[in-house]
């Protein structure tokens, strides 16, 4: 396959997986969503996350950009410009960040290594849900800080509140990821 016939693949790819993302964000019986200010569990960075392992930091950087720019298109919660750029555009972009995990993936999947390929499906997954709730974290603390009682630091509100849909977020995608690479270990490869 030639270099414009991959890019192109690429592409492809991104668009569909990121379309996956956002059908998976808004089917109701597949979403928990419980948080008034925004925020849910949900299967919805999956997608995200095996186009980072498949094409690497750049192919995952695109599909979270992408899957943040459509999700402000789905109903957001915004109360500022810089509010919707960092949760929004920058939050979702950092899930793909799971993709400097690619090579290693790869490479661990091509040798039989399946416990070294599930290490590096949690720690990629790990990254780039750590990373989206930081940047959630941090939009806590500057833009919802008025929602947080007032016998509670707004850093302490951020920190339980993001991490209340985050961390099982998190636990949710990596049990998925596994499952499929359990099912099918050449979904990582192309």
């Amino acid at each position: 396959m030639n270099t414009k016939q991959e890019r192109l693949l690429m592409l492809i790819e991104i668009a569909i997986f990121t379309a996956l993302a956002i059908v998976l964000d808004n089917i109701p019986f597949l979403k928990f969503k419980v948080w008034p200010n925004g925020g849910s569990v949900s299967l919805s960075m999956i997608p995200v996350f095996l186009v980072a392992f498949r094409w690497g930091l750049k192919g995952g950087l695109l599909s979270g950009f992408l899957f943040g720019l459509l999700k402000l298109v789905f109903g957001p919660s915004i109360l500022h410009l810089y509010q919707a750029f960092v949760e929004y555009g920058f939050a979702f972009t950092v899930i793909g960040l799971a993709g400097i995990f690619s090579n290693k993936l790869k490479a661990a999947i091509s040798t039989g290594k399946t416990g070294l390929a599930f290490t590096f499906i949690f720690l990629g997954t790990l990254v780039g849900s750590a990373l989206r709730y930081l940047a959630h974290f941090y939009g806590g603390i500057v833009f919802w800080g008025e929602f947080a009682p007032d016998d509670q630091p707004v850093w302490l509100y951020s920190l339980v509140y993001n991490g209340s849909y985050m961390l099982p977020s998190f636990v949710i995608c990596a049990i998925g990821i596994f499952l499929l690479f359990k099912a099918q270990p050449k979904i990582i490869l192309r």
